[in-house]
């Protein structure tokens, strides 16, 4: 079989590609075997704001710019409901966080974002004494519907192979990369934090970052808005909220702990007054970079492999840019972005 690119990995990255290549008409195969549940396990938020700092984040502006109408137009070829908008309401713990907030959300690029009226605490069962900063055009994506209905439609098409995928098995003959009964012109590793067992890209500083997530139910807590304090707690309907996340960089298992949780539980208290169940709790790796910035890009020796990784804490925002940054540098020669560009980390690579 013959096809203009192999990809590996399913997740955000992997599948933000994907939508690149079919609506520009490429024909493609993925390889996914579930290892890597990062995308589906992520609390799914789209949020331009810093919130511990009161700083924009990375391309704010751009990022939103092209991931709003991205999965607009994802929920209708899915039609499946994926974006859930909501204003974050961000605990403010002092007078001095309050002034902080106004003078914020003053500046030119954080106006558009930042309401500058603090907001009183109406909700007695939640511990915010000095109110809420607001901030607007937020939401969150529901990442988990989003993974495995996009799988669907790989399945229908043909397009999904559900196994690993073989590095030892793949060859760069000049122009062609050639795996099993498969030629391609280009293959693009969308793997996450699988870039560590992969020998072709595993030169990149992938760091990773665990990260865990309980859901809770609670009928007295009555949230339609996301809600940042120590944690976020973010609405899902029916009285079920998502409370995370943890950050581990030591621990590199896809397994729940007992430390995590009690983290949770602790910081949660900490935010709400009221009894909660615990129903779920998920674990999994973000594919974390330390300069904060995605790996994007060409590898040093072959022209046809290419890294869509390192997405991090942001993937649900960053991976339709980068995934467009990436397709339009490939088929049309347009610069990448430098600040993503894995030309940056060429020095580690060992010839």
């Amino acid at each position: 079989m013959e096809v203009n690119y192999i990809v590996v990995g399913a997740g955000l990255a992997g599948i933000a590609f994907c939508e690149q290549l079919r609506q520009n008409k490429k024909s493609y195969l993925v390889f996914d075997d579930a290892t890597q549940q990062s995308s589906k396990v992520a609390g799914g938020i789209f949020n331009p704001v810093v919130l511990k700092r009161f700083t924009a984040c990375w391309k704010a502006h751009e990022l939103l710019h092209v991931s709003e109408p991205y999965y607009q137009h994802l929920e209708k070829y899915l039609n499946v409901k994926l974006v859930h908008e909501m204003p974050i309401s961000r605990i403010l713990n002092s007078i001095e966080e309050q002034n902080n907030w106004i003078t914020a959300s003053d500046h030119p690029i954080l106006s558009r974002y930042l309401s500058s009226i603090i907001t009183p605490n109406k909700n007695v069962n939640v511990n915010a004494k000095h109110g809420f900063g607001q901030v607007k055009g937020t939401g969150r994506i529901d990442t988990e519907a989003l993974v495995e209905e996009y799988l669907k439609k790989l399945t229908s098409d043909k397009r999904l192979h559900n196994r690993t995928f073989d590095y030892q098995e793949m060859e760069c003959t000049g122009k062609t990369i050639c795996y099993q009964d498969i030629k391609a012109d280009n293959i693009v590793f969308a793997d996450g934090f699988g870039l560590k067992n992969n020998p072709i890209m595993d030169y990149l500083p992938l760091r990773g970052s665990k990260g865990e997530y309980l859901t809770i139910r609670s009928s007295e807590l009555e949230l339609d808005h996301i809600v940042k304090g120590p944690v976020f707690i973010i609405p899902l309907g029916n009285d079920n909220y998502l409370v995370g996340a943890t950050y581990n960089n030591m621990d590199k298992t896809n397994t729940i702990t007992e430390s995590a949780k009690e983290e949770l539980i602790t910081k949660l208290r900490k935010m709400i007054l009221c009894d909660f169940k615990i129903i779920d709790q998920v674990a999994a790796i973000r594919p974390t970079v330390k300069d904060r910035r995605p790996l994007v890009g060409c590898h040093p020796e072959h022209n046809n492999i290419w890294a869509l990784n390192g997405l991090g804490t942001r993937g649900v925002m960053a991976s339709p840019y980068c995934a467009a940054q990436l397709f339009q540098y490939i088929e049309n020669s347009k610069a990448l972005d430098p600040e993503i560009d894995i030309n940056r980390y060429e020095n580690l690579f060992v010839r």
